[in-house]
């Protein structure tokens, strides 16, 4: 029996992927949403992601998410920090929450967001952005800064949400072009 699932298309046994250009220059985590979870096109399949940073103290060395106890925006490493591109593509569509949830507190609404299109007609949506650099009909390369990390509409702490879908609508699995990743540590490895 098993050998029956090679002979199926990749298709049928899992939603498509897209591969994209890592969202940051720093280092960064994220957590998947998964298959079902949600049903709203951008959630679906979507991944949260969250930057890290360094705690040392000459005994330990790990990577966490906020310093203090967390309870304000500027605790969280990633907050304000960019945004970038995740592909070649043109902006196809701006929404902007002018509301700036406090971690830990949600304030119910859309979130601010941007939203790509590829030139095969697939859409990727960034969302939780504030400070938007680019404008509805830019065109934009990847790995370019569209925005900073915000925490704004349905969001309890600084983070980016990233939902893609196909020309039919259908959810893609989001995959990150390793390439990509680590650029800020990259450099500095070099500088050393």
């Amino acid at each position: 029996v098993l050998w029956f699932m090679f002979l199926l298309p990749q298709s049928l046994l899992a939603n498509e992927a897209i591969k994209i250009h890592a969202i940051h220059q720093e280092s960064f985590a994220c957590t998947e949403h998964w298959d079902g979870q949600f049903k709203f096109l951008g959630d679906e399949l979507g991944t949260d992601c969250v930057i890290k940073g360094w705690y040392e103290d000459g005994q330990r060395l790990f990577q966490r998410s906020y310093i203090n106890d967390g309870f304000e925006n500027e605790d969280w490493i990633g907050f304000n920090k960019e945004v970038l591109s995740p592909c070649d593509c043109l902006v196809e569509k701006i929404h902007t929450n002018p509301v700036t949830n406090q971690p830990g507190i949600m304030t119910p609404g859309r979130a601010s967001s941007i939203t790509f299109k590829k030139a095969d007609n697939s859409s990727i949506l960034l969302a939780h952005v504030r400070e938007i650099s680019v404008k509805e009909g830019q065109r934009v390369k990847s790995g370019e800064v569209v925005a900073k990390v915000g925490n704004n509409g349905y969001s309890r702490n600084p983070h980016i949400h990233i939902g893609a879908w196909d020309k039919d609508n259908k959810p893609l699995q989001i995959r990150f072009d390793q390439t990509t990743i680590g650029l800020k540590i990259r450099e500095e490895m070099k500088e050393k």
